[in-house]
């Protein structure tokens, strides 16, 4: 029998009593008590920083051979390592869950968006308290730990500002949080949280932006972090949004590009492809894959288009060079400070592939896709808002061609977990005091749930079998150490699942079966399981998954869909579930809904709800009553306001006159003005919203009314079907982020009068069982 017995390692620390002689005066001479001892890591254990990147492909990156600038990732592989065949779930929530857990996105309920979850086990979207986060470790563990940018691991049904925020980073091991808690935010106009609480920030009309800004909150907070507490190392885990859409930077950034891209999509996956083998992020041998037929050639594209294509690719990479800017803005302050050197780098280019998201042509304004309004988006609107993509005016997407490009050598794009341009994601790891080698390359394989086995590793701290006397499920990955300083070393993660909406893989032993079920920019006709296409790949010699061998090598193709199946049964992936009309409805899904009935009650102080929290005014007529008073010397701003410059609606008083404007996209705005202004006083003022119907995004008669006295009537043309923002929130008493209206500014929104209560009472009229699930879905996906 072998007598030594593993040793459980359990977090928190329990207190230890004191158990010695206790005297009744504090100066008997026996009186002797133990220092109070802070906890602390293990000694020399480094800082560590996360950078990950959002929806950057492998093929973007100058480090990995793509055509957008990353000097600061240069300069860390340089001084590096670059890892080649590092892997993520191709979505962002599940990567963000895998990463910061260490098991696999099913594992911990992340299989899909938290739009989207269900009862079933690796769907829920909440993260079980069996698989406790890396920064609640660490946290417990004696560190200082931040996130700083997007966090999108909240369930939809708790990001209200009333939560419960049991899943929301500060409860989820981090200290501080500086960022946004949904899957995209304007960078112009931030959705942003410190903490718990929604917080104003600065206008682009003055320099602002996000990106600056969170690396400005960063900075700030390591600096005051060394200190406070120089003895104690920090987790810091900085997650922009960059370069998700809306691809948002300053306009001097977007004119260095100018005619980078006028070659096309085409040409510049070429052009990719001989970089990456010149830089040996992949091999000599390696064969450039075929651009699917779902996805049009650069020459079939129209050529009064084109300089509209030219210019969206422009703004993206202008977006990421930005990005990157900014991480090394962060970089070098921690060398100022004498940190860089004994901090554990990563820097992950990329949560999965590039997006394909945008829609074949692209958009100015995310919001015309999501609304099925593209065709409004004309080639001749395009051109004419050239000049504005990337702008404080623009909520912009570039086209599916280009997120193909990005993800150079590989097929496909974003969604796709079957196939490598979902997947993977180039990796530099930098930690001088640690790691030997400089400018080195490897390509073991890896995955996302190995970075917490790696830091621990590097950290010195053993995984914990309990937390807060919850006994915890083992890490999933494998620890990358084994290989900084071997570049040789046999790979440790051997096998890896995939799946995201029924798109599926395996890898084992460097061959991978996998098989396509679904596109993201397309309504496919659902297709059983069972009769998808798998294709077999050995990626050891064949590293971009361009020879199908599936008809020459049967059984193995078999036996690798056998382990898939396995593998999937261990991690909660089955059942697998690419329904739509079920998902979409939370009661048949089983999912919590915040927002019940068809009346809903606001008050004065409530801000920044978004679109989960507040009741859904869309297709249907509707009634907005509030109890306000004007004081003598009258009132202006907003009563209640909903969405942005992109489209939304407000109630507000202009000039002392009650109004009711609509934002239709960005693209129209109609304001219905009562004839007099308000007399000072008690009012109940109301604006009914009469739907036209006949259908989706039809019409409304908008009458306005002060007690039950008419003011005035007007008539709004096209109204939103699905939704007004992925970002923008609602709020009484102001309109924070863009405006609505262009009838006031940010700092002239506050209404000068009190407000008692906003109510929005629904009619017995709604059409959103026309909006198909599918397109539901879609939006619900794209926001990720």
């Amino acid at each position: 029998m072998n007598s030594q017995q593993p040793t459980s390692v359990s977090l928190p620390a329990p207190d230890r009593g004191y158990r010695g002689f206790l005297p009744y005066d504090a100066r008997d001479p026996d009186s002797k008590f133990e220092a109070i001892q802070p906890t602390q890591p293990p000694r020399g254990a480094p800082n560590v920083l996360i950078v990950l990147l959002d929806d950057v492909g492998f093929g973007a990156s100058s480090a990995f051979g793509g055509p957008c600038a990353t000097p600061t990732a240069e300069r860390l592989a340089a001084a590096g390592l670059k890892y080649t065949r590092f892997h993520t779930t191709a979505l962002c929530a599940p990567t963000r869950a895998a990463l910061l857990s260490g098991r696999n996105h099913h594992t911990v309920g992340m299989g899909t968006v938290t739009e989207a979850a269900t009862a079933a086990p690796g769907y829920t979207s909440s993260r079980p308290n069996t698989t406790v986060p890396l920064a609640e470790i660490l946290r417990l563990a004696g560190y200082s730990t931040a996130q700083f940018g997007k966090c999108h691991e909240v369930p939809a049904w708790e990001t209200s500002p009333v939560g419960p925020f049991d899943r929301w980073p500060t409860r989820s091991g981090f200290d501080y949080f500086y960022g946004f808690v949904g899957g995209e935010t304007n960078q112009w106009y931030p959705a942003v949280i410190e903490g718990t609480t929604p917080v104003e920030v600065g206008r682009p009309e003055d320099g602002y932006h996000f990106m600056a800004d969170m690396t400005d909150k960063a900075i700030i907070w390591s600096r005051q972090q060394k200190s406070l507490a120089p003895d104690r190392p920090f987790f810091m885990y900085f997650a922009p949004g960059a370069t998700h859409a809306p691809h948002h930077v300053p306009a001097d950034w977007i004119a260095k590009q100018k005619g980078r891209f006028d070659q096309g999509w085409d040409a510049v996956r070429d052009e990719t492809f001989a970089r990456q083998k010149e830089l040996g992020v992949v091999p000599a041998e390696a064969v450039l894959t075929e651009r699917p037929a779902e996805i049009p050639a650069w020459d079939d594209m129209p050529a009064e288009l084109k300089p509209v294509l030219a210019r969206q690719m422009e703004v993206y990479a202008a977006f990421l060079e930005f990005a990157d800017h900014h991480v090394g803005r962060l970089i070098d302050s921690l060398e100022a400070d004498g940190l860089l050197d004994d901090t554990f780098v990563y820097y992950i280019i990329g949560d999965n592939g590039a997006s394909a998201e945008g829609s074949l042509n692209g958009t100015f304004n995310e919001m015309t896709y999501f609304n099925k309004a593209s065709a409004l988006e004309t080639p001749e609107f395009l051109i004419e808002h050239l000049d504005k993509f990337g702008g404080p005016e623009s909520y912009n997407h570039f086209a599916v061609g280009w997120a193909h490009a990005m993800d150079t050598p590989y097929q496909w794009t974003k969604q796709i977990a079957s196939h490598f341009g979902g997947t993977r994601n180039g990796t530099i790891v930098h930690w001088p005091i640690g790691i030997k080698a400089r400018g080195g390359i490897r390509h073991q394989f890896h995955h996302v749930i190995d970075i917490a086995s790696s830091v621990l590793e590097v950290v010195g701290l053993p995984e914990p079998d309990t937390i807060n006397g919850v006994t915890q499920k083992p890490f999933e990955g494998t620890s990358m150490r084994y290989s900084f300083d071997d570049e040789a070393a046999p790979d440790t993660h051997t096998t890896q699942y995939f799946e995201m909406m029924g798109n599926r893989g395996i890898y084992h032993n460097g061959w991978t079966a996998v098989t396509h079920h679904s596109t993201p920019w397309k309504a496919d006709p659902p297709v059983a399981f069972d009769d998808d296409v798998w294709e077999l790949y050995d990626t050891t010699t064949d590293w971009a998954q361009a020879h199908n061998l599936a008809a020459e090598q049967p059984d193995r193709l078999h036996e690798l869909q056998r382990l898939w199946l396995i593998e999937a049964v261990r991690h909660n992936v089955l059942p697998l579930d690419d329904r739509t009309v079920e998902r979409m409805n939370p009661d048949i899904a089983g999912r919590p809904e915040l927002i019940k009935g068809k009346s809903q009650r606001f008050f004065r102080g409530m801000t920044g709800l978004n679109e989960h929290t507040t009741i859904n005014t869309k297709n249907k007529s509707h009634t907005v009553t509030a109890a306000i008073s004007v004081p003598e010397s009258g009132a202006n701003g907003v009563i209640f306001a909903q969405g942005g410059l992109g489209g939304g609606w407000a109630l507000s008083v202009d000039d002392g006159k009650l109004t009711y404007t609509y934002n239709f996209l960005g693209l129209s705005t109609t304001h219905i003005t009562a004839p007099e202004p308000l007399a000072s006083g008690d009012h109940q003022v109301r604006a009914q919203f009469a739907y036209d119907g006949g259908g989706l995004g039809k019409g409304a008669e908008v009458t306005l009314f002060e007690e039950d006295s008419q003011l005035t009537t007007g008539h709004i043309e096209t109204t939103h079907p699905i939704m007004f923002s992925a970002d923008e929130t609602a709020e009484v008493g102001l309109d924070a982020g863009s405006q609505v209206s262009d009838r006031y500014s940010d700092s002239g929104s506050r209404f000068t009068g009190d407000i008692e209560w906003v109510q929005i009472d629904l009619g017995d009229d709604s059409h959103d069982h026309l909006i198909t699930p599918e397109d539901r879905m879609r939006v619900a996906m794209a926001k990720q």
